[in-house]
């Protein structure tokens, strides 16, 4: 049975995140009324003025330098010729034959496999929201390679500040161009684009399951026709949208009302020193400069806003591994829960801080500091008032540890007579009685030290 290799290309189109449209001054709010953020130039009437949106060039000259592409100068506009019910002009503006950047690269990582996914191009278009339009070359062979790209893609945008790279409102979509040929044959087989889905799960799904479909009609002699597919999530399948048009049927060709668009050297240069430290080089920092590992220093490093946080606190409280627990453990937990951005948490790097250093003071143990979390979020009080409120100091004095130290004994003379045998692992069970005992307000150190001494270890 001849065997296949599957081949991916991606299209993602970005949404930027600029205050008006890229040829006008009209808004670009989501979710507002319809025709109510349209002008004429919008609407492509005759004797309208566009003037190209400089955020929006800025925005793709900085994803393009920190995708490695060249930008091209000068880069022009086209006509996209093809009927769309909120198309009333017949026409989308583009970029076909000299998009702004070409050439560039993203690294991603799948289990311990890495690959260098090439970019082909960028480029904008869309005459009402600014978008830009990322493409690669098919060099993905998996679901899994191509969401590893789409999360790292997504993250270098928000890091950029070009786009919120919200899946759910379309401001992130991605198009994968699906095919299939045989096991070492070079030449590419016949491409199947899925359209506009989403979110990571869809577009996995919607890849597995168009490999299997074309799998199926290959090895029953059939052929695959290009077309365009949409996968409808309910259904779990892809079902056809429209045959595939090829670039000739667009009918592109400058647009006769844009001029080509000039960037200067000087410009370009400004852009990469504004350039913001990114998420690749960011992990390798918290790893070198951190101690970290390299799990942590990825999902922290997942966010930006995250990572912020995360380097305020250690400013404050520079014991990272520690705050890399409690930041991807109990506050990631409550933001989650609570549908939060850390931007918006009522657990401000101070706050966090503040209920570390009760642990580190012994003033509470790190479980009751855990258990005590959720209410420290959603309460809003202060770690300190809410530990005295609650009674939940922790218990150092040695008087009131002996009287636990010796119930747990009387109660368990079994693992006692164990530890005479020289069995000390017995001694882990005991403190663990001693601190249920205690609701878990013993100081775990200090049972530990009076326990081994009772015992006479």
């Amino acid at each position: 049975m001849t065997q296949y290799e599957t081949v991916i290309g991606l299209e993602v189109h970005a949404q930027l995140q600029t205050q008006s449209k890229l040829f006008c001054g009209c808004g670009t709010v989501f979710g507002r009324a319809a025709n109510t953020q349209t002008c004429p130039v919008c609407l492509g009437l005759p004797g309208t003025l566009p003037v190209l949106n400089r955020t929006a060039v800025e925005m793709a000259v900085r994803t393009g330098l920190a995708l490695s592409c060249t930008i091209r100068t000068p880069n022009r506009f086209a006509r996209k010729n093809y009927f769309y019910p909120d198309l009333p002009k017949g026409y989308q503006i583009s970029q076909y034959e000299a998009p702004i950047c070409e050439h560039g690269t993203l690294d991603v990582t799948v289990g311990a496999t890495a690959n260098r996914i090439r970019i082909r191009r960028a480029h904008l278009e869309g005459a009402g929201t600014p978008l830009l339009e990322i493409v690669t070359e098919p060099d993905m062979r998996s679901s899994d390679e191509v969401v590893a790209y789409l999360k790292g893609l997504r993250d270098v945008l928000v890091y950029l500040g070009v786009c919120d790279g919200n899946m759910e409102q379309g401001s992130l979509r991605c198009e994968p161009n699906v095919s299939l040929r045989p096991v070492g044959q070079q030449q590419f087989g016949t491409k199947v684009e899925l359209k506009n889905i989403n979110s990571f799960k869809f577009v996995k799904e919607a890849i597995e399951y168009e490999v299997k479909r074309q799998t199926k009609v290959l090895s029953e002699g059939g052929t695959i026709q290009q077309e365009t597919r949409l996968w409808d999530a309910d259904r779990g399948m892809t079902a056809t949208m429209r045959s595939k048009e090829e670039a000739h049927d667009y009918r592109y060709f400058p647009d006769p009302d844009l001029v080509p668009v000039e960037i200067p050297a000087e410009w370009i240069a400004e852009i990469r020193r504004t350039l913001p430290e990114l998420p690749a080089a960011r992990v390798k920092r918290f790893v070198a400069d951190f101690g970290l590992p390299e799990y942590d220093a990825g999902v922290l490093t997942s966010s930006k806003a995250v990572a912020d946080y995360f380097e305020s606190c250690v400013a404050l409280f520079p014991q990272p591994k520690t705050v890399s627990n409690w930041v991807m453990g109990e506050l990631l937990r409550e933001l989650n829960t609570s549908g939060t951005d850390v931007a918006a948490s009522p657990v401000t790097p101070e706050r966090l801080v503040s209920l570390l250093k009760l642990v580190e003071a012994g003033t509470v143990s790190l479980k009751v500091a855990r258990d005590l979390f959720p209410e420290f979020y959603a309460s809003g009080k202060p770690a300190e008032q809410l530990v005295q409120e609650k009674g939940l100091t922790q218990v150092s004095d040695e008087s009131a540890l002996g009287v636990l130290i010796d119930e747990a004994l009387a109660k368990n003379p079994a693992q006692v007579a164990q530890f005479k045998e020289g069995k000390q692992q017995v001694v882990g069970f005991l403190v663990g009685q001693i601190m249920k005992a205690s609701g878990g307000k013993a100081n775990p150190g200090k049972v530990n030290e009076l326990l081994k001494r009772k015992l006479g270890g």
